[in-house]
């Protein structure tokens, strides 16, 4: 399949003009009044923004320029602290996740952003029927599972079978989204919404399945950033096989310096995808400090790859968990260059490169690893 390139040639006068705000959202809940603030996070083709604003007398205003239908988040914190809703509250804050586009919206609820209405959004109003037609989004489906365990009786809490019937039910409902996305796209070639959450399906669904979707959707869609980004991470599989050359790539480590991994010619060198936020990242921390502390005068090297946005939080979880390797990201979260073209899907993740720079090993956790570098280096 190939690919248009798209050049874009503009005066810098016409470039500054597109920069205008072009939405705006206003909105009252309740009559809340300062410490508390909306926080709104938002990316367009791969462009992040954040914006906050304190309420007076619940009342609102935000605005800003997006160059095509944006996905957020949006936080109401009533002490006004961005994020507590959503990390320190145990997976009930008051946060939602929508779509908007370039237009005037309004959204008012007497207590909560959960319970918000929108109006003027014909964006949002094509979210709620793609949702209607594949099922909630996870972060959904992940807060309705949080506010039945809050509700759940001491005697459910210590009981085993009541955690692995929740567990099941939001397993079974994230895999019949994600079927039914696939099948949304088949018949809905034109959707937005169906593009842009194919790379979700693709956690259990073939690559050539969904490249054979992707196939039939418009060319307007396939060109998009969507689009290019999800080729790229089905491809990515070829690019990343066994023996290949690992992509070369350059990112900043935590002083700003450049660091790519064709500097690590000549050792082995594991490229460990990670985030600050991932619990299954910082489990695997203790073993692979043991790992370097073993190996690393052997020839053995660790290049610590984050798809955190926020650095304070990387650095924070760097030093917390004593990480002494070094450490790169682009800070541009789940958008990472680096990601899209190891076509990763879910961290941790990672690959071992040999000295010649070529992959050897891919997502060795644990004893894998373990097993793995104990074969290397003492034959």
């Amino acid at each position: 399949m190939k690919l248009k390139v798209l050049i874009l040639a503009a005066l810098a006068p016409v470039a500054a003009a597109a920069q205008a705000p072009n939405f705006t959202i206003t909105g009252k809940i309740g009559n809340l009044n300062k410490p508390a603030k909306i926080y709104l996070d938002y990316g367009s083709d791969g462009e992040g923004k954040q914006d906050s604003c304190e309420l007076v007398n619940g009342t609102f205003k935000f605005t800003g320029y997006i160059a095509n239908i944006a996905s957020g988040r949006m936080t109401l914190s009533r002490e006004g602290i961005r994020d507590k809703e959503v990390y320190g509250s145990g997976g009930l804050g008051d946060v939602i996740y929508p779509s908007f586009g370039k237009e005037k919206i309004h959204i008012t609820s007497a207590d909560s952003l959960y319970n918000a209405k929108w109006t003027g959004s014909k964006v949002y109003e094509e979210s709620l029927a793609f949702i209607k037609a594949v099922g909630p989004p996870v972060m959904t489906i992940h807060h309705n599972a949080n506010v039945a365990l809050s509700r759940a009786t001491p005697e459910q809490k210590k009981d085993t079978l009541f955690f692995k019937a929740l567990d099941k039910k939001v397993n079974e409902m994230q895999a019949s989204r994600r079927t039914k996305i696939v099948e949304f796209a088949r018949k809905n070639p034109n959707s937005y919404f169906a593009m842009h959450s194919l790379s979700e399906a693709s956690y259990s669904t073939k690559p050539e399945v969904i490249l054979e979707v992707f196939n039939k959707m418009s060319e307007k869609l396939r060109l998009s950033y969507d689009g290019q980004t999800l080729y790229k991470l089905m491809t990515a599989d070829k690019v990343t096989a066994l023996g290949a050359t690992a992509p070369n790539f350059t990112q900043k480590d935590v002083d700003g310096k450049p660091v790519s991994l064709s500097d690590y010619r000549g050792k082995y060198v594991l490229v460990e995808f990670w985030a600050s936020w991932c619990s299954p990242c910082r489990a695997e921390s203790p073993n692979l400090i043991k790992q370097y502390a073993a190996y690393k005068d052997k020839g053995f090297e660790i290049l610590g790859v984050s798809v955190d946005s926020d650095k304070a939080k990387w650095v924070e979880a760097i030093k917390k968990d004593g990480l002494t390797w070094t450490q790169v990201s682009d800070l541009k979260g789940w958008e990472s260059e680096a990601r899209k073209v190891y076509g990763i899907s879910g961290v941790p993740a990672n690959f071992l490169v040999d000295p010649q720079g070529k992959i050897v090993g891919a997502h060795l956790v644990g004893e894998k690893l373990n097993k793995k570098l104990e074969e290397l280096f003492t034959n």
